[in-house]
């Protein structure tokens, strides 16, 4: 567990504080999207028919699954809460003993963190509801996604051949899951030469 605090200091707050700074950055820049709307009006081209920065209020889960939904806001906090007490708890219990796992569990708590933070704030700050009472605004909270990439692709996730928008919480997330994979690769390798090492 002494390490859990170096973890914190070095890669959860400094990722975390990306997040959120890049996260503002769009929300003071780009107009909100208008009421029924995810998608803000305005945006930024970076590269031509292939990056943009745009404004999505996105309140359900990746490729924004449950979003417009009234229930979404509410059990995807749930969800981050749990999550975020879950880790330093297996933590403490030696799940992470591992560098890619220790790197894996700093990230999910940076992306789950900027996210939460997003649906918790994100909500106060709409134009449209300023007159609405505290659970009303609580429940119109969003995670801001900004990264918009033409992949040239067209699928049922990407219709339009635009990948789903994205930040930078959801990028720590998905190094995580990266990292996740290569250390059950790890496990299953040194499994291996153990298992060979007694046969011999």
């Amino acid at each position: 567990m002494k390490t859990f605090p170096r973890l914190l200091l070095l890669l959860v707050l400094p990722l975390y504080a990306l997040d959120q700074i890049t996260k503002w950055i769009v929300v003071l820049k780009f107009e909100a999207p208008a009421p029924g709307f995810n998608v803000s009006h305005q945006n930024h081209v970076v590269i031509e028919d292939f990056f943009t920065i745009v404004r999505v209020h996105n309140q359900g889960a990746a490729f924004g699954m449950g979003n417009d939904t009234a229930w979404a806001p509410f059990v995807f906090f749930f969800i981050a809460v749990v999550a975020l007490g879950l880790i330093p708890f297996f933590w403490r219990r030696g799940a992470f003993n591992i560098l890619p796992l220790r790197l894996a569990a700093g990230l999910m708590m940076a992306g789950i963190l900027g996210n939460l933070t997003d649906r918790m704030l994100q909500g106060f700050f709409l134009p449209a509801y300023e007159n609405a009472g505290f659970f009303a605004r609580l429940a119109q909270g969003y995670v801001v996604d900004f990264l918009d990439f033409n992949i040239g692709l067209e699928t049922k996730l990407t219709p339009h051949g635009h990948w789903p928008s994205f930040n930078v919480a959801d990028s720590c997330i998905c190094v995580a899951a990266f990292f996740l994979i290569l250390s059950t690769f790890r496990a299953e390798e040194k499994g291996e030469d153990e298992g060979g090492g007694k046969s011999k």
